[in-house]
């Protein structure tokens, strides 16, 4: 008998001390051996033909080249995406969540109520704060805060069951985005322009276009690349403030800039050259190259002077208020963005509150009828002339547009008696374009709008579902990251196929 095993009563072997040792370190050589080869795209599972040929894990990505485009999983109609986020907590109840129950119980406090939500001791129930009413052919039932986007009705697919883990507003920008609360993760965009890189190599592939006031509570964080490579990070502009470092000195001509840039990329060449392996230089010299061709495409696309004034009347850009005006001017400008071709482009409806610019966002626990009144004047308008613009050029049937909130509102007052608490249980949601359902209507919160009760919907299966219309399988597209492969569903999400057309 081999003096490192024992044998047992029972008859079987029993592994000595030492034994027991040397088998455990062999394992260990071996799973540091797989996860170096799948590091390097070498291990064979999965579908090999996804990505050009290497395995679902690792898109075929050239580090010299990170935006080139790559093939998506399976053929879909949409070719880019549009998100439009209005951070804060969007009321559902006052906007496209119709609850005539409401009505009914107004000034009531029933049972359900909980004693204490997030910023504390509730009121009564309050019916919507703006009258609802039908709209379009399919007579969806909409609220008057909102009705330029109320008159789309028959345009968008609505999830009305959402329901999120958290109520507080920077870990709900967070997990909306990254599929964590926590930071240090990547964004939709970014695991998007990750997967299929860009059709447009004069402009990025990923573009955040922030409200005039700022960035929201989580910042980058909410376009951020986390632990991808820092190519997939969105740029981040509007229609006020164009990327910084764009605009040529006054006292250097074109032919000095067109000298510089020659010399700069011979100079790369060779660096690269003694470097072949090292993926961070080439996404920088990639970075570099790129932000050199924005010099260019930026200052023309960010030229809205050449807009006829019927554009600019639909839009807003001259009435209303400053406000108003300049994130209509950033609906412009995400409308020719993705004309040109670029991958995401996210749109920021609402700021950091701490930026002191007073209202900032939506965020309303005080005087909904301000507060809420305010935000919608911005929004509505502009953003219904977005869609409207990208339906009359065509460009909606291969554009996806998401419209989103991190949470909803409480059908009850706060102690003020003013406001509406944050609601993680339920909130809504709306799709168009692309491979989504016209007018309909995806789950139900209950009759108070408090929880979802019916095809309930996680931010998981949204994303899951947000995914799939743009031809990626969340199950498959991941990336090795500290012993695991990541992916923006974590290991939840379904894909809520009763919405897809």
């Amino acid at each position: 008998m081999n003096p490192a095993e024992r044998i047992s009563v029972t008859g079987r072997r029993l592994l000595s001390r030492r034994a027991l040792m040397r088998h455990a370190g062999g394992s260990l050589g071996a799973l540091g051996l797989a996860g170096l080869l799948q590091q390097e795209g070498l291990l064979a599972n999965g579908d090999p033909a996804a990505f050009g040929g290497k395995t679902p894990l690792r898109p075929d990505i050239n580090p010299q080249n990170p935006y080139r485009p790559r093939p998506s999983h399976f053929p879909v109609p949409a070719k880019r995406v549009l998100v439009i986020f209005c951070p804060g907590a969007v009321s559902h109840v006052d906007t496209f969540d119709y609850k005539p129950r409401l009505k009914t119980l107004h000034g009531q406090s029933p049972g359900f109520i909980p004693a204490v939500t997030f910023e504390g001791p509730p009121g009564t129930i309050a019916q919507p704060f703006w009258e609802f009413k039908p709209r379009g052919t399919s007579g969806k039932m909409t609220s008057e805060l909102l009705p330029h986007l109320g008159n789309l009705a028959d345009e968008f697919c609505f999830i009305h069951s959402l329901h999120t883990q958290t109520s507080a507003h920077p870990q709900g920008e967070n997990f909306l985005h990254t599929g964590f609360t926590m930071e240090g993760y990547p964004s939709f965009g970014s695991w998007v322009t990750y997967a299929l890189g860009s059709v447009n190599a004069e402009l990025p592939a990923f573009v955040a276009i922030n409200d005039p006031r700022g960035l929201a509570r989580s910042g980058k964080n909410n376009f951020g690349s986390g632990f991808l490579p820092a190519a997939f990070q969105a740029t981040d502009f509007n229609a006020k403030h164009p990327p910084a470092n764009l605009a040529r000195p006054k006292n250097y001509s074109p032919a000095d800039d067109q000298a510089t840039i020659d010399l700069l990329a011979r100079l790369n060449g060779r660096h690269l050259e003694r470097f072949p392996d090292d993926e961070d230089l080439a996404a920088r010299i990639a970075s570099y190259e790129l932000a050199g061709r924005m010099q260019l495409s930026v200052p023309e696309v960010m030229d809205l002077s050449n807009e006829p004034s019927s554009v600019h009347r639909a839009y807003g850009t001259d009435s209303g208020t400053e406000l108003k005006r300049g994130y209509a001017q950033n609906c412009i400008l995400a409308r020719r963005l993705i004309e040109k071709g670029v991958r995401v482009v996210q749109l920021f409806n609402g700021s950091d509150p701490s930026g002191g610019n007073g209202i900032t966002n939506w965020d309303s626990h005080a005087n909904i009828l301000k507060t809420h009144a305010m935000q919608a004047e911005i929004m509505d308008q502009p953003t219904a002339a977005l869609i409207e613009d990208l339906k009359r050029r065509g460009l909606l049937e291969d554009t996806l547009v998401v419209w989103c909130t991190e949470f909803g509102r409480m059908p009850f007052l706060q102690g003020n008696g003013t406001g509406r608490d944050h609601n993680p249980d339920a909130f809504t949601c709306f799709l168009a374009g692309a491979g989504v359902k016209k007018a309909f209507s995806y789950g139900q919160s209950d009759e108070f709008g408090f929880k979802a009760v019916v095809n309930q919907a996680t931010v998981f299966d949204f994303n899951a579902t947000i995914l799939h219309l743009m031809g990626l399988d969340h199950q498959r597209l991941t990336y090795y990251h500290n012993g695991l492969e990541r992916r923006l569903t974590n290991v939840h999400g379904r894909v809520l196929h009763d919405l897809l057309s």
